[in-house]
Order: structure tokens, then C-alpha cells, then sequence
């Protein structure tokens, strides 16, 4: 079987969408599945998958995160190369990622008559309003929701990564039967508790701290906001906390903002983490969070989390809740004092914390393995053609 991947963004920027798509060919490679990715022209090319990138366009590149006014040129250009590799690659379905991948696949339907099968982290409307592009309420946002809501009817089927997006896509109208859960997954062998790096504890001066690390996107609706007043608590209590907040982008505007507050002792921000190299940044942590205000995004770091033995402390979200089941501990959304409480209370009992921390990696394992979404995905695939 062949597959063409449609994503609209500059694959690969290790973050939450592309390691979907990442681990996606990977695992169905294992299954016999040929992909090829058709991308933007900007981006890191994987040795493991086949990428074709779009043909730049003069004067717009794309942010490496959410919207740019120039990003409807790119999908232009990345439709032209899509309709090429159709040509060429001669697939048997489309798999869009993201919205404005259904937009494309809907076109390439269209001339090519293969079906189109979607891949959903979330809302649009919710994300453009989390990342401040529109107004909640606001006319544009009307307009948006209205473009999303014919989107979502489009595909042949549609993927979601909880099943509390399944829900919100129902009630855009899509038909439940269009509808397939399919969560986020973590690679056990290469995520898994190991000792701390000695180097890694050196360089940044961590012999001694009682670690809580944070990997994703750094940015306001990730809630990396709140753990500056988490970190500014823990610097008020008798342990010797340090919180290590690895991502990008944005690392010297929270750099900036934390030394303004004095907490530059207590807060680390190396920077952009490349994804083969987090498991060895994550088990440099004693606890792993999550304060994530979005009630509709996947948050696929939890599962990294989980898979390296951490226990997590994550916002109380449906997607949240779904990823981390009964052994997660949850705070309100913006509730920096409850959130605090929560990883204190973790790191002043460790022997709990190590049962949490194992209870997660066994779920981990059970449940979201990248070879059993795989065979899911296939499956899809199958009764898609």
C-alpha cells in the first residue's frame, strides 16, 4: 500500500505534530506501508522517511509555529508538489495532517479521485484563539469556524488524537461513522527510565536539585506562563527544586522574563532539544509537567513522560485525563499554587512518586505503542480504499 502524507508545516521541527508524523511512517514502514511526505520547502530532513518538499516561495517562509499571513502561498506551492508526487508515487489514499491539509486533499481528490483521510490534533478555531491570532466570539472567529466546519466534512475518514475531539467533531456535524480515536503514541525502547547524563547534570549545574522538567513548545498556551509563578513558589519552599524547560521557541523571551523575576537560579532554559536526544534530557527530572490551558490539543509529551518512568502533574483537561488515566495528578487550568502543591507533594514522597512514575510506563506500554497504532492506522487505511 502507498500513501501520500500531506503536512502543511515545516516537517521536521521536533514537536508534537511532526513526531506524530514522524512515528507514523516509521511504524507503518514496520507494516509494509510505503509513505512519502509531501512538506514545506523549509524544515530537517529524516534519513528514515521520504520527504518531497514544496518549491519555496520568494519572500515567505513559514513561523515554526502556528500562523503566517504567507502560509496560504506555501499550501499553494505544496499542492503543486502534491499533485506532482500523485502523478508519480501513484498512491492508493491521501493522509492530510492538520486543516489546511484537508483543504489540500479535498483539491487533490478532486483530479485524482483517491481517498482522503484526515488527521486531527485539534480545533482551529480553539488554536488560533489559544495563540492569540483570533478574538473568542469575534467575527473572524465565526468566519473560521464556519470554514472549519465544511473542512470537517470533507475527508473520507478522520483520525483524532482523543476521543474528546471526536466528540467536538460530532457536533460540528461530522457522521460519528467518519470518526476514528486515534491517540498519540511513544517509542518504549527509545523512551525509558535511565540514569541521569553526568555531563548533562554538570553542564547545567543540577548535582543536588531535585529536577521537574518541562519539554514542549514554549509558549503562553502551554501554560509556560504559569510555570514561572510555579517556579517563583517553589523557590519559597525548603526544597531544593530546580525546573528545567526545554523547547523552543521563545526561550529568550521566558529566559528574560524569569531573570526579571529572580528566578534565573531556579530556572533552566537550554533551548530547542532535538527528539532522539529528549529521553536523555527528560530522565534528568524526578517530575514531569504539563500546565497546558488548551482543551482540545493533543499533548503527546505526556506520553513521552510516562514512557521514561516519570510521574506527571498535568492540568485537569479531557485530553489530559484521557493520555494519563488514573495514575496521572491533575491541577486546575492556571491554578499555579494547586499545580506547585501537586509536584511538591511528589517530590516530598519519592517512594509514591517511583510507583507513579512505573504505573505510567506500564501504561505507556500497553496502550500506546507506536506498532499497535500502526496496525490501528493500517486498519483505517484497509476499510478506507
Amino acid at each position: 500500500m502507498r500513501v501520500l502524507v500531506v503536512a502543511p508545516t515545516p516537517f521536521f521541527g521536533d514537536r508534537g505534530c511532526h513526531v506524530r508524523i514522524y512515528e507514523e511512517v516509521r511504524a507503518l514502514a514496520a507494516l509494509g506501508v510505503q509513505c512519502r511526505v509531501v512538506t514545506y520547502p523549509t524544515g530537517r530532513d529524516l534519513d528514515e522517511v521520504d520527504i518531497v518538499r514544496a518549491s519555496p516561495v520568494f519572500g515567505i517562509t513559514a513561523s515554526p509555529l502556528g500562523f503566517s499571513p504567507g502560509r496560504p502561498l506555501l499550501d499553494a506551492s505544496l499542492l503543486l508538489v502534491a499533485h506532482q508526487e500523485t502523478v508519480r508515487f501513484r498512491p492508493h489514499l491521501f493522509h492530510a495532517h492538520l486543516h489546511e491539509g484537508i483543504a489540500i486533499g479535498v483539491a487533490l481528490r478532486a483530479r485524482h479521485g483517491m481517498p482522503l483521510v484526515a488527521d486531527l490534533q485539534g480545533s482551529l478555531v480553539a488554536e488560533l484563539v489559544d495563540q492569540q491570532v483570533l478574538s473568542d466570539g469575534g467575527a473572524a472567529a465565526s468566519l473560521v469556524g464556519r470554514a472549519e466546519g465544511w473542512l470537517v466534512r470533507r475527508p473520507t475518514r478522520i483520525l483524532t488524537s482523543s476521543s474528546h475531539g471526536a466528540a467536538l467533531l460530532a457536533e460540528q456535524g461530522v457522521d460519528r461513522r467518519m470518526l476514528t480515536t486515534l491517540p498519540d503514541g511513544v517509542d518504549i525502547d527509545v523512551f525509558r527510565p535511565r540514569p541521569p547524563d553526568p555531563a548533562l547534570v554538570q553542564q547545567f549545574g543540577l548535582a543536588g536539585k531535585r529536577v521537574v522538567v518541562f519539554l514542549g513548545v514554549l509558549t503562553d498556551y502551554q501554560g509556560v506562563d504559569v510555570l514561572l509563578d510555579v517556579a517563583a513558589i517553589l523557590d519559597r519552599s525548603d526544597i531544593n527544586a530546580h525546573m528545567l524547560v526545554l523547547g523552543y521557541p521563545n526561550e529568550a523571551h521566558y529566559r528574560a522574563a524569569a531573570a526579571r523575576r529572580g528566578l534565573d537560579g531556579i530556572m533552566t532554559f537550554p533551548g530547542r532539544v532535538p527528539y532522539a536526544e529528549a529521553p536523555s534530557w527528560l530522565t534528568l527530572g524526578e517530575v514531569a509537567v504539563s500546565p497546558k490551558r488548551s482543551l482540545t490539543e493533543a499533548n503527546g509529551k505526556l506520553l513521552n513522560y510516562m514512557a521514561c518512568g516519570l510521574p506527571v502533574v498535568a492540568t485537569d483537561t479531557p485530553v489530559n485525563r484521557e493520555l494519563l488515566g488514573a495514575d496521572g495528578v491533575f491541577a486546575p487550568v492556571g491554578d499555579a499554587e494547586r499545580f506547585t502543591g501537586a509536584i511538591l507533594a511528589l517530590l516530598a514522597d519519592p517512594s509514591r512518586a517511583r510507583g507513579i512514575g512505573q504505573a505510567l510506563r506500564q501504561r505507556a506500554a500497553s496502550v500506546f505503542s507506536w506498532t499497535a497504532i500502526a496496525r490501528r492506522l493500517e486498519t483505517v487505511y484497509q476499510e478506507t480504499i
